[in-house]
């Protein structure tokens, strides 16, 4: 069984899939720290080969396959290219293979918008996106199934891009509109929620613009050297991340702060299993609750891949 890009958007509903995700972070898995693997490719840039396995002993083994190769932009042809495949626990056979870039995109935005059930305000009525690109997409509607978010603003350095954008959320009915770099700041203050999906290395939120009981949700940086968070941001926010391993070790939102010591690593505040499991309550349990400013990095985790891909074969099989 094949299942296309079309099969996994129509059966990994928003509410369903965090649902998975919800249930998988509070469930025994086994989910190896991801492997890296170095190619040399002919005549243009080295690609990359990651191997992202997890598995629930008597029941499902998965693998990501993901290939990034950098040198496809000359050619015309997509960077990226991803595969999973789902095997039986039991016996090994393969089950599934499906779309791997269509389930890494829903399994991220569905996590940050579990992460924003236990984060942000329950009254957030608005969302500032920063960033127009493949991933933003996605985390519009994630967040917007969670809260009653009624008003969406949409930044990319690209103002092209933002305004194409914020216009496909008007075709769909919604309140939206891109803002100019000169708007963002203020954009920024009002937002009750602030997710950013960008390939940026350099911090394109500061801290200075927040308003008290905003909750940042922090997607694109997935290397030690790209950031998308000022200091400022970090060191007036309760910080929460979906894997502390993961994050400490992959983002430079974490990782530049800490070498620069405005950050440590023991002032993150909790991950996804101690919220899905309550050990930590989210924001009602943070002093001042209703003005606390909440911060959720994400770098994604091989268990929300399994939770999405285990969820896709049972409702299609």
């Amino acid at each position: 069984m094949y299942l296309t890009a079309e099969q996994l958007t129509q059966s990994l509903d928003w509410s369903g899939l965090i649902k998975a995700l919800q249930t998988i972070f509070t469930t025994e898995v086994h989910s190896p720290v991801r492997h890296h693997h170095f190619i040399d490719v002919p005549n243009t840039q080295q690609a990359t080969l990651l191997l992202m396995p997890a598995w629930i002993e008597g029941k499902y083994l998965g693998v990501k396959q993901v290939s990034v190769f950098p040198g496809n932009n000359e050619k015309g042809k997509p960077g990226l290219t991803s595969l999973y495949t789902l095997s039986s626990g039991e016996t090994g056979e393969t089950l599934a293979q499906m779309n791997g870039n269509i389930i890494t995109a829903r399994r991220t935005a569905a996590a940050s918008a579990l992460a924003s059930l236990y984060l942000s305000r329950p009254d957030s009525d608005s969302l500032l996106m920063i960033g127009a690109g493949r991933m933003g997409r996605y985390l519009v509607p994630a967040h917007m199934s969670v809260r009653p978010i009624k008003t969406v603003w949409i930044w990319d350095r690209n103002l092209a891009a933002a305004e194409q954008f914020a216009q496909g959320l008007r075709d769909q009915g919604h309140n939206a509109q891109a803002v100019t770099e000169q708007e963002l700041a203020s954009t920024a203050a009002q937002a009750a929620i602030i997710s950013c999906a960008t390939l940026a290395k350099e911090p394109v939120l500061k801290g200075e613009w927040l308003r008290p009981g905003c909750h940042i949700d922090l997607v694109g940086s997935f290397t030690p050297t790209m950031r998308e968070a000022d200091n400022a941001v970090l060191q007036q926010a309760n910080v929460f991340v979906d894997t502390r391993a993961g994050a400490l070790a992959e983002t430079g939102d974490l990782i530049i702060p800490i070498n620069e010591g405005a950050f440590r690593a023991d002032d993150i505040v909790a991950e996804l299993t101690e919220l899905c499991s309550t050990q930590h309550k989210g924001r009602p349990a943070l002093a001042n609750a209703e003005d606390a400013i909440t911060v959720f990095k994400s770098v994604g985790d091989s268990r929300e891949d399994l939770a999405a891909a285990i969820m896709a074969f049972e409702a299609t099989r």
